[in-house]
């Protein structure tokens, strides 16, 4: 489970620098780890790394419906106006709720929310909790039904 959590980290990273840069474009082919050297991708261990690229390729592919889903939950806030690291962490975590069906919403869940308090501010972890938890069960249904 510590590899899964490190390739969340990995993933939220370049997501981050992607979309900060302004390179996070939709569909766009995916090449390394643009947060880290040559040398520290080779000290990252197989799993992670496929973990972070899976995470990473599947959030860039989906970006468009990913983003409506969050601007249709965070009302009083535009996706452009959610901190840059809140709005990754939003991505890649409904990325996971949507596709990676083999992981448990509540695990998708709790990692964003650590995610949150390990990289953002302080209360914005409610935030985050809040936008997953009400969208969780729209999504169920909506899995369930496609």
């Amino acid at each position: 489970m510590k590899s899964r959590h490190m390739g969340r980290e990995l993933a939220l990273s370049t997501l981050y620098a992607l979309d900060f840069n302004g390179e996070l474009v939709p569909g766009m082919t995916f090449g390394g780890f643009p947060t880290m050297s040559e040398e520290e991708q080779d000290q990252i261990d197989a799993e992670t790394s496929l973990f972070a690229r899976y995470l990473i390729t599947g959030t860039l592919d989906h970006i468009e419906e990913i983003d409506s889903w969050i601007s249709r939950y965070s009302i009083n806030r535009p996706i452009e106006k959610i901190d840059c690291i809140d709005r990754n962490i939003l991505r890649m975590s409904v990325f996971s709720l949507l596709y990676a069906r083999d992981i448990h919403s509540n695990v998708i869940i709790t990692e964003a929310v650590r995610l949150s308090q390990e990289y953002s501010r302080e209360v914005n972890y409610k935030f985050i909790n809040g936008i997953l938890d009400s969208m969780r069960k729209e999504i169920d249904d909506h899995v369930e039904n496609s």
